[in-house]
């Protein structure tokens, strides 16, 4: 399955990307998935991307759109979240340190942590583009012996 959505640069359309992920994806896997668990998962990965991108690379456009694209196969998720802002120079990142108190910088340790593979895109054809992907596990199944 492949869709793709468009949406303004605007927060208040959070809860529209979150329902057409999480939506899309309970549609075409069902019960294969524990949704009580992929969904927190896929939620924050989602919720830390788009409003990146509305509050960093299109601050003050909110007429600029955004163009979420997922793909899965089997349960091999991919997404892609494409901007139109200047980028952000990977080389310049430095991660939190425990022992200090930062206010940002931890949006790129928790995509890394919660998804297997994320990779940042500058410049691809007029924008830039974050991908993520991940395998989503077997839903477990709990068997229950009769005593």
């Amino acid at each position: 399955m492949r869709t793709e959505l468009h949406v303004p640069s605007d927060l208040r359309f959070l809860t529209i990307v979150e329902n057409w992920l999480l939506g899309s994806l309970e549609v075409e896997l069902q019960d294969q998935v524990d949704w009580s668990r992929q969904s927190n998962r896929l939620r924050l990965v989602l919720v830390e991307a788009y409003s990146n991108v509305v509050r960093h690379a299109h601050r003050n456009q909110p007429n600029l759109p955004v163009l979420i694209r997922m793909e899965l196969k089997d349960r091999d998720l991919q997404l892609e979240i494409w901007d139109h802002g200047k980028g952000f120079d990977l080389s310049t990142y430095l991660p939190p340190a425990p022992e200090e108190q930062q206010e940002g910088g931890y949006g790129w340790l928790i995509l890394n942590r919660l998804m297997d593979r994320v990779e940042y895109r500058l410049q691809v054809n007029g924008g830039n583009c974050l991908v993520m992907q991940a395998k989503l596990p077997d839903h477990e199944v709990v068997s229950q012996v009769n005593s």
